[in-house]
Order: structure tokens, then sequence, then C-alpha cells
């Protein structure tokens, strides 16, 4: 099976199981990281393991090895909290300025941290357009435009021999493509859900389908989607 897959004109290749890479634009594009998820949880008395921000960013770290790009996009959602950037660990910073030191770095801001600044590299905006194609945190209905975006956390859940499997995966239309969360500590929204089946904006006639990635490529599976068209 193939590994990479086109959207608005371009190619886009997945890297891992939740992020891309837009050979064009020599971008990987990542979503939904939560940076200090379980510092934020810890300061309401809810104890998770705290390495979430690490694990994360060496993930990234990881991929920049294997594709060598000149700009990280992460698409909103990047602290788990306005305050995150501020929390952010000794250990976890270090290896941030470093990835942001050697590539461009974008940070799109999100409904979590919409105050993000870059103070440890990188420039903050909005929402960013390349080559044509919007990039964006949460998707806007009425975009006639090709838009990636992410917010929705999505997962493809099937029973195979009797066990249900979960497992990230992004969701593609014609107009939309919505990413899955990178971050260590997120959960997910199944892909069938009504709030990403409004979310791709259908027009009539359009199809909407799941994308996995597998070790031997992108699986991919064509959702039900009755009822979801776009007024």
């Amino acid at each position: 099976m193939a590994q990479s897959f086109e959207f608005g004109g371009a190619a886009f290749e997945v890297a891992g199981q939740a992020a891309l890479y837009w050979r064009a634009q020599d971008a990987l594009l990542v979503s939904d990281l939560h940076l200090e998820k379980a510092s934020a949880f810890a300061l309401v008395g809810q104890m998770l393991p705290p390495y979430d921000s690490v694990s994360t960013l060496e993930e990234i770290a990881t991929l920049c090895r294997t594709y060598r790009p000149a700009k990280i996009i992460s698409l909103g959602d990047n602290f788990h909290d306005d305050d995150g950037e501020h929390r952010l660990a000794q250990d976890a910073a270090a290896l941030l300025v470093d990835l942001a030191c050697n590539t461009e770095w974008i940070w799109i801001t999100g409904n979590h941290d919409r105050a993000v600044s870059g103070i440890w590299g990188g420039k903050a905006f909005d929402a960013l357009t390349l080559s044509g194609i919007t990039l964006r945190h949460e998707a806007l209905s009425g975009d006639p435009n090709p838009e990636i975006s992410g917010h929705f956390h999505p997962k493809f859940r099937q029973v195979l021999r009797g066990r249900m499997v979960k497992r990230r995966c992004f969701v593609k239309t014609p107009r939309k493509l919505i990413m899955p969360a990178f971050g260590a500590l997120t959960g997910g929204l199944d892909v069938q859900d009504a709030a990403i089946l409004k979310a791709c904006d259908l027009n009539h006639g359009e199809g909407v389908e799941a994308l996995v990635a597998t070790q031997s490529g992108i699986a991919r599976f064509a959702l039900n989607h009755a009822g979801s068209f776009a007024k």
C-alpha cells in the first residue's frame, strides 16, 4: 500500500501514525500536541505521568531525523492551556529549543492555547495558507478552499478477531483534511462522530474516508456520512 496521497493538488506522506510530510513545502505537519497536559491536571490534583511533553517532542525529533524538514507546522492546541508554554520543564524546553533552532517552527493557535507566542522559538499565526491550502486548528464551515486542520482527535475503531482495535486516523474529503492528535496524552473522538462529520462540511456527491497508517502503507476506509451534507 502507498504511504502517500494527494490533497488540494499536493502530495502528502503519512509520517509515523499521526504526522504528515509535505514534500513540496519541505514541512512536517503535526496537530494537537497538548504539551504540559500532565502538569495542567496536576494543578487540580489529578496526577498523570509527567513525561508527556518530553515524549511528544522526542517523537517529533525522531521524525525530523527521518525527513529533515525545513519547517515544522503545529496545527493548534500545541499546549494544553495558555500557561503551558510557561510551565514547560527544562528538559522539554531544551528539546523544543533545539527543534526550533534547526527548523522554521510555526505555531497555529488553538482553542486551548490562543495565547501561544513562541517563547521557546517559532512564530505564531491564527491560520496560514501555503500553495493554496489553508492550515488552521478547527475546520471552517463554508470555506471552498482546501484546508488542513486538527481539533477533533479522530480515531478509527474496528473489531478484529473479537477485539476492539483503536487507531489514530486522518479524515479526508475533497476539501477537508482533519489530522489526528499527535500528543502523548491525547484521547480521541470516534471518526464516525457527528461532530467530525459535520466538520467535514460535505457537499452532495462528496465522500469522506478515514486514512489509517499501517506498517505497509495507508489503509483507507469509506465512512458512512448519511445526513451530514452541508446545507
